[in-house]
């Protein structure tokens, strides 16, 4: 670890924590003040499908910008742009009907957020060397986790007790104090001879990037087939199952629901820790098995929901496979994002790694709309819904093996 913590990757990894517990912090309270608000799961569901949609766009965006302008100053520039949209926020909060507001607020927080992650994924080659690129990508999701761990934490308390206004002021906190500190950063970056505006370089970008993948890699085709239906089915369900089940079904506290959330982020944390440390011996060939037992996780969440099970106890082991569901798929996302980028030359590292992050995440704003309506359909039957997206998303893991051994196949060709 000692090559690894070089200055430049040290103050992206410190901007990360910050930026990313202020996001935190805020992806929790906004929704869940949303349906506090509104009691209603269509509502919330509708709500955070509307604000991924911008993020899948601005990922793609994010891809182009980063191969082409300072990474750095993106970063900068995207953190300065959240501190100011949190304080338009608040002052518009009270003036403007919430559901309008809200939308708006969580589409441009969201965009800004898929535009931000290409620019930092991209950053991890040219901050670190070959043998320590895996363990650079294990610390960065360890980071985003142990964002996601402290954000719901502190979030549920400061919500449960004082509302909304203590988290605003402690997000544009974060943001500018993040942004300020990343001004420091040198990332290596050559300037593109084209002369091309972002935008007038988006689509020739993104067709360069699609020629690369179709006639040298179409493997990755498949993944991203794997991936979004994936997302479809059982992320979707977890994005609007955990909170609408915790908060309405098993009527637990916003505290209580805080804690689920932050185990989902220890179990990141602790999936960026195996990763990190069983680097050389993790196989991508085996990547399906976390995606079952990520569909064991939604199924024990499914059981919990049942009439039988006193809701103390379902709530414990909805927490507990939180913990397992992230743990697992953090392992799965360090060990196929090093596989990718180890396979893409550096001139298309951010459009590639935001096309991944996009076209799989594309199918997710759907899922959330349509579980937000089932939830609210089979309000007396939670446990269907859980159930379900775990049946047809094992399904979705054990079709997979065969991709990710060949995935695994052409990274050593």
């Amino acid at each position: 670890m000692n090559n690894l913590f070089k200055r430049d990757f040290t103050l992206v990894v410190i901007g990360q924590v910050i930026s990313l517990f202020g996001n935190a912090i805020l992806r929790f309270a906004l929704p869940l003040y949303l349906l506090r608000e509104t009691a209603s799961s269509s509502l919330f569901g509708a709500v955070t499908a509307c604000s991924f949609i911008p993020m899948i766009i601005f990922s793609l965006l994010g891809g182009v910008i980063a191969d082409r302008k300072n990474k750095r100053n993106i970063m900068v520039v995207l953190d300065f742009t959240t501190a100011a949209v949190i304080a338009l926020f608040y002052i518009a909060l009270g003036k403007i009907p919430l559901v309008p507001l809200m939308i708006s607020a969580l589409m441009i927080l969201y965009g800004i957020s898929g535009a931000y992650q290409p620019a930092v994924q991209a950053s991890i080659p040219l901050l670190t060397d070959k043998e320590t690129l895996m363990k650079g990508n294990a610390v960065i999701n360890m980071v985003s986790t142990l964002s996601g761990l402290l954000g719901p934490i502190i979030g549920g308390v400061l919500f449960g007790s004082f509302g909304i206004l203590p988290i605003l002021f402690i997000g544009i906190g974060c943001f500018v104090f993040s942004a300020v500190m990343e001004i420091f950063i040198h990332i290596p970056y050559e300037k593109s001879e084209d002369n091309k505006s972002v935008f007038k370089a988006a689509g020739s970008d993104l067709r360069e990037c699609f020629l690369f993948i179709k006639n040298e890699k179409p493997i990755f085709f498949s993944v991203l087939g794997i991936l979004a239906l994936f997302n479809l089915i059982l992320s979707a369900a977890m994005v609007v199952g955990i909170p609408v089940t915790v908060v309405q079904a098993l009527g637990m506290s916003d505290t209580a629901l805080g804690l689920t959330e932050a185990a989902m982020g220890l179990g990141g944390l602790a999936g960026g820790i195996i990763a990190g440390a069983a680097a050389q011996k993790m196989r991508l060939k085996n990547g399906y098995i976390t995606l079952v037992i990520c569909s064991l996780m939604a199924l024990l969440m499914g059981i919990a929901l049942l009439d039988a099970v006193p809701p103390i106890i379902g709530y414990i082991i909805i927490t507990a496979a939180s913990f397992g569901a992230m743990c697992t798929s953090t392992m799965f996302t360090v060990t196929l994002f090093t596989a990718v980028q180890q396979q893409t030359p550096p001139l298309l590292l951010g459009k590639i790694m935001a096309v991944i992050i996009a076209v799989s995440s594309c199918s997710q704003p759907l899922g959330q709309a349509v579980y937000g309506v089932l939830f609210d359909v089979l309000s007396e039957l939670p446990y269907a819904v859980m159930i379900g997206a775990a049946a047809v998303s094992l399904a979705v893991a054990l079709c997979s093996k065969k991709i990710f051994a060949r995935l695994e196949s052409s990274s050593q060709e």
